[in-house]
C-alpha cells in the first residue's frame, strides 16, 4: 500500500525526492503517512480536497482486496 501512495504522490509534486511515505499497521488495520515538502502541500490535497479524498479512495480500493483497513494521513514536513 505504502508503494500504491509514493508513487501516485511522486508523480504529482515537484519535488519528488523530498516524498516520504511510512506504514503502520497491527493486524488488519494499516496507517499510511505521506509527507511531502511545503511547497507541494496544495499539490496533494487540491482543489477543496479533491485529489487527498482520490488518493484515499484508490488506496482503500486496493485494501480491500486484501481485507485490510487503510487509513492515509498527510503530514506537512
Amino acid at each position: 500500500m505504502a508503494g500504491l501512495v509514493e508513487s501516485i504522490a511522486k508523480a504529482l509534486v515537484s519535488r519528488p525526492a523530498d516524498v516520504v511515505v511510512t506504514e503502520e499497521g497491527n493486524g488488519n488495520e494499516i496507517v499510511i503517512k505521506l509527507s511531502v515538502a511545503k511547497e507541494d502541500m496544495g499539490k496533494i490535497i487540491g482543489k477543496q480536497g479533491r485529489i487527498a479524498k482520490a488518493i484515499r479512495t484508490v488506496v482503500k480500493a486496493a485494501a480491500i482486496k486484501e481485507n485490510k483497513r487503510v487509513t492515509v494521513d498527510i503530514v506537512e514536513e
